[in-house]
């Protein structure tokens, strides 16, 4: 089943992509949440339209995210966390205190398009990738200290 996504879906596709789906999938969850519609001819047809009407906007977007990738390539993040005396964290450290130290820094970003590939559970020097865009993506180290 082909469906057209109306939003971006982890592990799926971002917004306005064509892609095929199981049917029970996309009907059961894709549809009702209104995630995705069915790529009928009709509605391929719209979404082609609306791509042409849009192209110079997205173009600007995608400027945009790579000149604020350019502006974090150099960025290097602390962030400080309860730890125990043998360099465990209580809990751990998630995309939100990332994006907390980067608003600190002046960088506004979702904190959902940070990915944060290994479990941040002691002391020590990580990587965070930041997605800003589709074809823009800027990785960020970290390091956790102690509070």
């Amino acid at each position: 089943m082909q469906v057209i996504l109306k939003e971006d879906v982890a592990n799926l596709g971002y917004k306005d992509d064509i892609v095929n789906v199981k049917s029970g999938y996309g009907r059961n969850y894709l549809i009702p949440q209104q995630k995705a519609v069915i790529a009928s001819e009709s509605a391929k047809k719209v979404l082609a339209e609306n791509m042409r009407q849009r192209a110079h906007k997205l173009e600007q977007i995608k400027l945009d995210a790579q000149a604020l990738a350019a502006k974090m390539e150099g960025v290097a993040l602390t962030v400080g966390a309860k730890t125990s005396s043998s360099g465990t964290i209580f809990g751990s450290v998630s995309n939100i205190q990332i994006a907390e130290a980067l608003a600190k820094l002046g960088f506004e970003v979702d904190r959902k398009a940070i990915i944060i590939k290994e479990s941040v559970k002691e002391v020590g020097a990580y990587k965070a990738l930041l997605k800003l865009h589709k074809e823009v993506s800027v990785e960020i180290p970290f390091e956790v200290i102690s509070e």
